[in-house]
């Protein structure tokens, strides 16, 4: 009953976050309702957009490549396998992630392409997802820092606090790493979780060289997908000082990171709230920021970087066998 009851109430906090985040957006459009004319007329003042397009869309594979990359690394504990199979486990589970909630349909999707250790890989999952998780925290620390020493009304007690327990968390990451092998040791003696432990286990076995690694292919990839959005804004035509593009898009990617993912709807509403709070200040700086034309490029970031690779993903969701050799 206590585990139906924790289902229950995640449940009820998703929806009310969601709900949250609808309200937020529909506030900002009664304020400055949608303008498709001005969409269109922002468009128009891009010299060469199929440019902007052609490199966000090109970028898309890279993307996932680098996320496949680190699979891979991450999967040498459990199975080698190659780097094509890597990259349709991760396909298969950007679709499934599509339509189960959190991190399940993610990890099913890459465990489920595999044949055997199909337990072990679970842990793998969690590994990759928690070094794509911990590389954002990171660098959405820096550019909250970076925000509010350029945004005056951002600068309060709440912004510090709020920076205090990033770097907490950041800090905490550094200190997990070093400490990851004593922590698992003694989450293996304890009665309790013992009988789990074929799922997380693997993250012990891991080597500083390969923990290393992986985590720099995280980076790589946070650089990758950070790029396409500036691409998407330069795309409707935002052009902001590089300091501010960077520092907003950490922002935005940071608010994505931590806020529960929503079923069916992936992060899509998510990256929209934040890109309006984040950027809503520029505009008041007199920088050209209508919310039609930010919610377009976001969308349009949505488009090339998950609906894309959702529907290619879906090739490989049909060969997926749910029993093991």
């Amino acid at each position: 009953m206590s585990l139906k009851l924790n289902k229950k109430i995640i449940f009820w906090a998703k929806i009310a976050v969601f709900i949250a985040l609808l309200l937020y957006i529909a506030n900002v459009f009664r304020q400055q309702p949608f303008d498709w004319s001005a969409v269109h007329k922002q468009l128009r003042t891009v010299p060469h957009p199929e440019r902007w397009a052609a490199a966000l869309l090109v970028l898309t594979p890279v993307n996932w490549g680098f996320e496949a990359l680190k699979w891979q690394i991450l999967l040498r504990r459990v199975e080698k396998i190659s780097f094509l199979d890597a990259y349709q486990g991760v396909l298969a589970g950007v679709s499934l992630g599509f339509a189960l909630p959190a991190q399940l349909g993610d990890t099913a999707g890459r465990v489920l392409s595999l044949r055997t250790n199909r337990a072990r890989a679970v842990g793998a999952s969690l590994v990759s997802g928690g070094m794509q998780f911990y590389v954002a925290l990171v660098f959405g620390t820096l550019a909250w820092a970076y925000h509010m020493a350029i945004v005056y009304e951002r600068n309060s007690q709440t912004g510090n606090w709020l920076l205090a327990l990033l770097s907490a968390l950041s800090l905490g990451g550094v200190v997990f790493g070093l400490t990851r092998r004593r922590l698992i040791t003694y989450l293996t003696q304890n009665p309790k979780l013992n009988r789990f432990a074929n799922y997380w286990q693997v993250a012990g076995l891991y080597s500083d060289a390969e923990i290393g690694l992986a985590l720099s292919v995280a980076v790589l990839r946070y650089i990758v997908f950070s790029g396409q959005f500036y691409l998407a804004l330069r795309l409707v035509g935002i052009l902001l000082p590089m300091g501010i593009s960077a520092s907003s898009i950490g922002l935005v990617f940071l608010a994505k990171t931590i806020t529960p993912a929503f079923n069916l709807l992936s992060d899509l509403g998510v990256r929209e709230a934040a890109s309006l709070w984040v950027f809503l200040p520029f505009g008041r700086s007199g920088y050209t920021l209508p919310a039609s034309v930010l919610l377009t490029a976001t969308f349009t970031l949505w488009i090339a970087n998950v609906f894309l690779p959702v529907l290619v993903g879906l090739i490989w969701v049909w060969k997926l066998k749910l029993t093991t050799e």
